[in-house]
């Protein structure tokens, strides 16, 4: 009944293509880079940190450097407006930028809970606002949103953070059901652990532990395959994925029983 067609157009064809990475000076933006460079991608590299965002454009062949703050709004029509002017459109649009704070429910202020939703979420959604009238007006291209196993389900230190991220595949959900018949393709990548900087303060264990390299070749192989969720490494998040069919009951003691907590 529902066939087996991709659910998305696939990306398979880089040489040429024109792809904006949002969060691009290191993890899994950085690694996504390098990779699309080596299959022929013209890339814009956006981040704070215009030192780091140099380093990586230096293993590129085709990139540009387009340093901006998602907790500037007015950043991404800015650097759209460059790439719109230089490019003459954009094919993908990968919004990686986040943060993590491990914090406790009595550990909330005003000021950490900020600190995580407005580069997580906000900027996410200020950077759709801006590309979306130019990706519609062209009747093709394609959004990325980088989610995370953390929003599947509830978990221990993810009071903020996981909250954006389960909010993020939601809108990616909803975002497909609008743009699809548009002509326009939204992915979401939910990862596991992946070596990153963000993950290197975690005093836990991190189950299937990728290195970013992986990391980027998996989302590649996601989007050649035309997938809506991309989410590796599959033996940890099947196994996340099959926690939430659980009774709640069973699924907090299961969490609880695992992470200690």
């Amino acid at each position: 009944m529902f066939g087996g067609s991709p659910i998305n157009r696939p990306l398979r064809e880089w040489r040429g293509c024109r792809v904006w990475i949002v969060g691009a000076s290191s993890g899994i933006g950085a690694a996504l880079a390098r990779n699309l460079a080596l299959r022929g991608a013209r890339l814009a590299l956006s981040a704070r940190r215009e030192a780091a965002l140099q380093e990586v454009a230096a293993d590129c062949l085709d990139a540009r450097v387009d340093p901006m703050d998602v907790t500037r709004p007015e950043d991404f029509s800015r650097v759209r407006d460059a790439l719109l002017a230089a490019w003459g459109g954009l094919d993908l649009v990968v919004f990686n930028a986040g943060t993590y704070r491990p914090l406790r429910a009595w550990e909330l202020t005003p000021e950490r809970i900020r600190e995580t939703l407005v580069p997580n979420l906000l900027g996410p959604l200020d950077g759709l606002a801006a590309v979306l009238p130019a990706l519609l007006a062209q009747g093709k291209g394609a959004v990325l949103l980088m989610g995370s196993v953390a929003g599947y389900g509830g978990l221990p230190r993810a009071t903020v953070y996981g909250p954006t991220k389960a909010a993020l595949i939601n809108l990616a959900e909803t975002l497909y059901l609008d743009l699809a018949p548009r002509g326009v393709s939204v992915f979401l990548v939910n990862p596991g652990f992946v070596a990153t900087p963000l993950t290197a303060g975690n005093d836990f264990p991190m189950p299937a532990l990728m290195d970013v390299d992986e990391a980027a070749q998996a989302i590649v192989a996601g989007l050649g395959r035309g997938d809506f969720e991309i989410h590796f490494p599959k033996r940890f998040t099947a196994l996340v994925k099959a926690l939430r069919a659980l009774p709640r009951r069973l699924y907090f003691s299961l969490i609880r029983r695992v992470t200690g907590l």
